[in-house]
């Protein structure tokens, strides 16, 4: 299975709204694939500041734009029992006429001060990772059935209904968040898509990590008897120098920087590329042009091997 090539612009809600639908609008015009929707009860590194509600959001810019697909990176699973965020994607899945795509991840244990502000148990990773599995077993039945019950030591089901069907059939897509052993597992057994990122702090190392990443996801497809190529690789791009430059990112610098450290991270069998706004104003005419010509560019080689 052939997946095509797809760039995303994850945009932080931390903002007034009116630039915030404003940026949507430019990056669907830019022609970018998807939108990318962060995920905290508040802003994780400035509590006070300015933050929106994921899927209340998300309903705001379907209603605000007309092509973009939509994807959640990703919704944290601690912050909602997995039949409320099934009905939330089926409702934002109706809203946005078939846009909606449903990243999932376990969200971070003992930094993110939402579990405290919330009342909510910070689990351990373990406890995480078993819960992901669980989570997404009933995420997908509910949103691939009409009547669901289920029946696991952590989320259960009794006759749940879902109505209507989700646009997209059977349903959304699921992307799976993983970077460890145990959460590359989940992905490889319950993910459409498989998303990943690095947070070494050099471009090299961050490469280096995910090869190895994928050659372990791959191992796993074939534990669990699936056709690896039936597996989307997303990868979002970290840059590891943004805060001690003032917020510049490094794949901004340049078209020509960009187009270098992309392909190296398409060279590793990735399928779409996670991409940050830009931090600072004077990087945004960069980022126009990269996605009117570099990006183009760059489906047209990568999509003809």
């Amino acid at each position: 299975m052939k997946h095509p090539l797809r760039f995303y612009v994850l945009i932080l809600p931390n903002l007034p709204w009116p630039e915030l639908v404003e940026r949507f609008r430019q990056i669907e015009s830019l022609g970018f694939d998807l939108a990318g929707f962060a995920d905290h009860f508040v802003d994780w590194g400035n509590p006070p500041g300015h933050w929106y509600e994921l899927w209340t959001w998300i309903a705001g810019i379907a209603q605000a734009t007309d092509r973009i697909r939509l994807v959640t990176t990703v919704a944290q699973i601690p912050l909602r029992d997995p039949a409320t965020l099934a009905n939330h994607a089926l409702t934002v899945d109706h809203i946005s006429n078939g846009r909606l795509e449903i990243g999932l991840g376990i969200g971070v244990k003992g930094l993110d001060p939402s579990y405290q502000m919330m009342g909510l148990p910070d689990w351990s990773n373990k406890e995480r990772t078993e819960r992901l599995g669980e989570y997404l077993e009933v995420v997908n039945m509910l949103l691939s059935q009409d009547v669901s019950s289920y029946q696991g030591k952590y989320y259960n089901l009794d006759g749940a209904v879902m109505s209507p069907r989700p646009i997209q059939n059977p349903r959304p897509p699921i992307m799976v968040a993983a970077m460890g052993p145990r959460m590359l597992r989940q992905a490889a057994r319950h993910a459409d898509i498989w998303n990943s990122m690095s947070f070494a702090d050099n471009f090299e190392t961050q490469l280096e990590e995910t090869r190895n990443r994928v050659a372990r996801i791959d191992q796993l497809c074939a534990e669990f008897d699936r056709d690896p190529a039936s597996l989307g690789r997303s990868y979002h791009m970290y840059d590891s120098t943004s805060r001690t430059s003032g917020g510049a990112i490094a794949y901004y610098e340049s078209e020509a920087a960009f187009e270098d450290m992309v392909s190296q991270v398409l060279e590793t069998g990735m399928t779409d590329v996670g991409l940050y706004y830009p931090v600072l104003p004077e990087q945004i005419a960069t980022f126009e042009r990269i996605a009117t010509n570099t990006i183009p560019a760059l489906k047209a080689r990568f999509e003809s091997k």
